[in-house]
C-alpha cells in the first residue's frame, strides 16, 4: 500500500483535565474519501483541526506528506496549508459579503489569477452548487440549507489537494443531503482531491467513503472499508448505527444495508432447508449524466422516487430491498426462480410505465431548470441463488447481467 497522506502517530490532546484523544494512531490515503464516525463530543472535529494546524497535539505527531507538521517551520506549513480546505460545521461565512464574495475570497487571498478568472471560477462553483440565483444575496437572507451549499462552493474553489468536511450534510433534508454527498463525490472524482468527512449520515456516506474510522471514547477503534464495517463487532456499532438508523430508510421504506443483510441470512441463510431465489439488481443508468443536466437535487429526488417504486411493489410481491450504492438498488425475492423474477421485473416495468413515470416528468418539469430534455433508463440484472451462497457472488452476477428495462425522457422547466 501507498505510504499514507495524512497520519497520526500516538496522538494525544487535552483540553484542561479532559482527554479528548488519547494515544491515536491513524492513516489517511491520497485519492480517498475517508469518513471519521463517532458520537458527539469524541474529538472527531478535534481530529481535524489538527490536520490544518489550528490545534497541536500535547503528545504524539501529526504528518502531512511523511513531514511531521511540528517540524515545520512557518513557510514550509504554510506551504503545506495551501493545498488543503476546511470545510467548517456551522459553515463559517462572512455576513457582511455576498455569496459570490465568500466563494472568492479563498481565490482572491491565495491565488494571482485576475478578476476575470476568479468570476469564471467562482461562477462555475456557484452554478455546480446550485446557487446562481442567490449569487448576489447576503447569507442572512439564505436558509440553512443554502448557507451549507455557498460553503461547500466555497471549500472547491481553489481546486484543493485536500478538502476537509465537518459535518458537510447537517441540517439538510435527505434529498439535500444525498445531493450534497453527491457533489462531493462527483468533485472528488473530477478533481482527484483527498476529502476527509466528519458525518452521522449513516449509510448514505458510505455509498462515497472508500474507508471508515471509528473513534470511541478517544480512541481510534476501527479503520477499514463501509464493507468491513458491516461485519464489525464491537458495542460501539450497535449503540451508533442504533442511534441513527430506523429500521427503514427515510423516505422509500427500503431496509438499511445492514438490516437488508441481517433479513437475508435469518429469512434465506438462516433455514436448514436449501431454497432457491433471486436476486434483482436495478440500477439508473449513466447517473452522472443525469446529475450534470438535472442537477443533484433533482437527481437525488429522481433515484429516491425509482427506490420507492421498487421498495413497494416488490415488497408487494413478498421481496425486500435495499440501495445498494449510490445509483443502485437491490432487492431479493425469496422462493422465486429466473423465470419467475424475470417475470416480476417485467411487471415492474410496465407497473412504473403506468403509474410512475408521468408523475416523475412532472416533478422534473415543476421543479427544475435544465438545458435539454433527458433521458432516463433504468436496467435491472437477475441471478438466482441458494440458501448457502454468499450473497456478494449472487449480487455480482445478478450486476454483470444487467439490461435496459425502460427508458423515458424528462424535459425541465425552461431556465
Amino acid at each position: 500500500m501507498d505510504a499514507p497522506l495524512i497520519e497520526f502517530k500516538n496522538v494525544t490532546k487535552r483540553f484542561d483535565t479532559r482527554t479528548v484523544l488519547d494515544d491515536i494512531s491513524l492513516k489517511i490515503y491520497r485519492g480517498d474519501v475517508t469518513t471519521i464516525i463517532g458520537k458527539s463530543g469524541v474529538g472527531k472535529s478535534v481530529l481535524l483541526k489538527h490536520i490544518v494546524g489550528l490545534i497541536d497535539a500535547d503528545q504524539g505527531e501529526v504528518l502531512l506528506h511523511g513531514r511531521p507538521l511540528s517540524r515545520l517551520d512557518r513557510k514550509e506549513k504554510d506551504e503545506l496549508m495551501g493545498g488543503i480546505s476546511y470545510m467548517f460545521q456551522n459553515n463559517a461565512l462572512f455576513d457582511a459579503l455576498t455569496v459570490y464574495d465568500n466563494v472568492a475570497m479563498p481565490l482572491q487571498h491565495t491565488t494571482r489569477l485576475g478578476k476575470q478568472e476568479i468570476k469564471a471560477k467562482v461562477m462555475e462553483r456557484i452554478e455546480q452548487t446550485e446557487l446562481a440565483e442567490v449569487a448576489h444575496r447576503y447569507p442572512s437572507e439564505l436558509s440553512g440549507g443554502m448557507k451549507k451549499r455557498v460553503a461547500l462552493a466555497r471549500a472547491l474553489a481553489t481546486d484543493p489537494e485536500i478538502v476537509l468536511f465537518d459535518e458537510p450534510t447537517t441540517g439538510q433534508d435527505p434529498i439535500r443531503r444525498n445531493a450534497i454527498l453527491s457533489m462531493i463525490a462527483e468533485y472528488q472524482r473530477r478533481i482527484g482531491f483527498t476529502a476527509v468527512l466528519i458525518s452521522h449520515d449513516l449509510p448514505d456516506v458510505f455509498f462515497i467513503s472508500n474507508r471508515v474510522i471509528a473513534v470511541y471514547d478517544g480512541k481510534v477503534i476501527f479503520e477499514g472499508s463501509p464493507e468491513e464495517f458491516d461485519d464489525f463487532e464491537h458495542p460501539f456499532r450497535y449503540e451508533f448505527i442504533h442511534s441513527l438508523e430506523n429500521l427503514q430508510e427515510e423516505l422509500t421504506g427500503l431496509y438499511s444495508r445492514r438490516n437488508f443483510k441481517a433479513r437475508y441470512q435469518t429469512e434465506l441463510q438462516g433455514n436448514a432447508q436449501s431454497r432457491t431465489y433471486a436476486v434483482v439488481v436495478f440500477r439508473l443508468e449513466a447517473f452522472d449524466t443525469i446529475q450534470e443536466g438535472l442537477g443533484h437535487t433533482a437527481a437525488q429526488e429522481l433515484i429516491r422516487s425509482i427506490g420507492a417504486s421498487i421498495s413497494h411493489y416488490f415488497t408487494d410481491v413478498g421481496g425486500f430491498s435495499t440501495r445498494y450504492g449510490v445509483d443502485q438498488y437491490t432487492s431479493v425475492l425469496p422462493y422465486s426462480n429466473l423465470g419467475e423474477a424475470r417475470q416480476l421485473v417485467a411487471g415492474f416495468a410496465d407497473h412504473f410505465e403506468r403509474r410512475s413515470r408521468t408523475g416523475l416528468q412532472k416533478m422534473v418539469r415543476a421543479e427544475f431548470a435544465c438545458a435539454d430534455a433527458v433521458t432516463i433508463s433504468i436496467a435491472a440484472g437477475i441471478a438466482e441463488g441458494q440458501a448457502d451462497w454468499d450473497i456478494e457472488s449472487i449480487l455480482n452476477s445478478a450486476d454483470a447481467a444487467q439490461d435496459t428495462i425502460l427508458t423515458f425522457s424528462a424535459t425541465c422547466k425552461e431556465r
